[in-house]
């Protein structure tokens, strides 16, 4: 029997679908006024520190790049008071994933995870052949954690736990934590995915990874978010030095790149442009939540930069996107997240809200009309 090209598990793979983008909905629609709240970027923008930053550093995209970043590592471990050993940066988090399964995971081994959780990860881990343990959620969307220690087993290679969780924004907290990791065996390794943590680590019972040292635990976090400069990549990760130098003998060798690297260490030491981040999310968060209950959702409590809520079908789902769309609201149906039944809403500045609510307001009749809802 000829050897296939392709193996089995790549050719099942489905492709990640990133939100639509701006421009593309421009062409479409031929609109000028686009609001998109699909992504959970950073409505505000970029800080002017990093602008600078990525600015000056144009005059040397001719070099390649420092490859151990000796300047960004340094905030970070001032930052987080670390050594550089115990730190790895790669093109976003998801970057990192792709290391920590190239390095890590195996054909056949295990990754026990919960049911709906961020979609990258997932794919990256079939990208290898492994096998998916996926535990469905509690009835109030949070990750059933008793029920994921129940399945590690000799085999569990991974546990995976995007806290706070991408697409539904609850988390685990520090005694659900506490549970998992007493069922966590050394040969197995956590990773504690905290692309939101600056929205969540106000939240008390939410269990900051910087306050564990566990040596089988990686924390990735993201530039891509609270940071806003999601547009040229930037992750970083920390773990113990034996995990991050395996990591490193995977990682591609100038990761990030020049101007990711110049863009994340402007963009970390502009406290205060972090600081009207999270106030003008907090502001629309509390506007915004009440208003989906107005209109007869039930919004799921998130502690991110986003919210989702249950339409009761992939149709409904469906009709409001399109609908938003005809407004200039760019939206997320979560259908790739096994959720088709819901949407999530990215929190934007005030005046992409209140495009977003003036849209509301008109789809909503339609949309009651059609689906018969009250």
């Amino acid at each position: 029997m000829q050897k296939k090209l392709v193996p089995e598990y790549i050719e099942k793979l489905e492709v990640y679908q990133a939100g639509k983008p701006i421009d593309e909905l421009v062409r479409e629609k031929g609109l000028t006024k686009i609001s998109k709240l699909a992504s959970n970027e950073n409505p505000l923008g970029p800080s002017p520190f990093a602008i600078r930053e990525m600015t000056n550093a144009l005059w040397d995209v001719h070099r390649y790049p420092d490859m151990f970043a000796h300047e960004l590592k340094t905030s970070l471990c001032e930052l987080y008071r670390l050594k550089p050993e115990n730190i790895i940066l790669g093109n976003g988090s998801e970057g990192i994933m792709g290391y920590i399964v190239r390095a890590f995971l195996q054909p056949n081994e295990e990754v026990v995870t919960s049911a709906n959780t961020f979609i990258g990860f997932l794919i990256l881990a079939k990208s290898v052949g492994a096998k998916l343990i996926q535990v469905p959620r509690k009835s109030d969307y949070k990750y059933d954690v008793e029920a994921m220690a129940s399945k590690i087993n000799a085999n569990t290679k991974i546990v995976y736990i995007a806290n706070p969780d991408n697409p539904t924004g609850t988390y685990i907290t520090k005694e659900e934590f506490d549970y998992l990791m007493k069922h966590v065996p050394a040969h197995t390794i956590v990773i504690l995915d905290e692309a939101y943590f600056e929205f969540a680590q106000g939240q008390w019972d939410y269990p900051d990874s910087m306050n564990y040292r566990y040596d089988n635990v990686i924390t990735l976090r993201t530039f891509s978010k609270a940071y806003g400069i999601s547009g040229i990549r930037c992750g970083y990760g920390f773990g113990h030095d034996y995990l991050i130098g395996n990591l490193h003998k995977v990682k591609l060798p100038f990761e990030p790149s020049l101007i990711a690297q110049k863009g994340a260490y402007g963009a970390i030491r502009d406290y205060p442009h972090l600081l009207r981040t999270l106030e003008n999310n907090k502001s629309m968060y509390a506007e915004l939540f009440p208003f989906l209950v107005k209109h007869g959702f039930s919004p799921i409590p998130s502690i991110t930069n986003f919210i989702t809520f249950k339409t009761g079908s992939e149709e409904k789902s469906l009709f409001l996107y399109n609908e938003l769309l005809n407004h200039g609201v760019i939206i997320r149906p979560l259908r790739a997240n096994l959720m088709p039944d819901h949407v999530r809403i990215s929190l934007g500045k005030p005046e992409e809200m209140n495009h977003f609510y003036l849209a509301m307001e008109d789809v909503m009749p339609r949309y009651h009309k059609k689906f018969g809802d009250t």
